[in-house]
């Protein structure tokens, strides 16, 4: 490994982890509660392909004990290792991931992700997909939330659909864009 490389893995994290992962926990929560709502975070610089979003993400939700795939679109040494350095998430199978990042075209079907199970939907994997934009037309969306309705760009309409009919099964996802952010949890009707 060079040392410029070895830099790149020590260095990009939050800078007070602290107060960077408060405010950035309340932007994916707000995400989250609030489905078609776009959120800018900061505070992270990942290297490539990771996006400053999927960067904060990372940092503020995985850890130790959240077991992380990486679809091949990220499967980089520099990523896997400054992952490593700032999380200490361990590296998953597909089916046994807590979290997966990628982009969408890497990432494969929703369906073959963790879905939780009836006694145990929580069991389910949260997706972090990196998307080319956020603010394009969208895709209508209501549900828990969304007061009447929200858009956002989804690159697959039907598969987000087919994922909220497994309700309350399914994968939650976060779309990750620059340093922005929006999330589609699985009670999101997409329609």
């Amino acid at each position: 490994m060079t040392s410029t490389a070895r830099d790149d893995m020590l260095s990009g994290g939050f800078a007070n982890p602290s107060h960077a992962s408060a405010h950035a926990f309340r932007a994916a929560m707000d995400a989250m509660a609030r489905p078609g709502t776009i959120h800018q975070v900061t505070g992270a610089t990942p290297p490539k392909p990771l996006s400053v979003a999927a960067g904060v993400l990372i940092l503020t939700l995985c850890d130790p004990d959240t077991p992380l795939w990486l679809a091949p679109s990220h499967d980089l040494s520099q990523v896997r290792g400054w992952i490593t350095f700032h999380t200490g998430a361990p590296f998953a199978a597909l089916a046994t991931c807590a979290f997966a990042i990628g982009t969408w075209s890497a990432l494969g079907p929703l369906s073959a992700f963790p879905a939780g199970t009836p006694e145990y939907p929580d069991r389910s994997a949260t997706l972090i997909v990196e998307v080319a934009d956020l603010h394009a037309p969208g895709t209508r969306l209501t549900g828990p939330g969304i007061r009447d309705t929200a858009t956002l760009p989804l690159p697959d309409r039907a598969s987000f659909a087919a994922n909220a009919a497994r309700f309350p099964l399914g994968v939650d996802l976060f779309l990750t864009c620059g340093a922005e952010l929006a999330a589609l949890p699985r009670s999101t009707r997409i329609g």
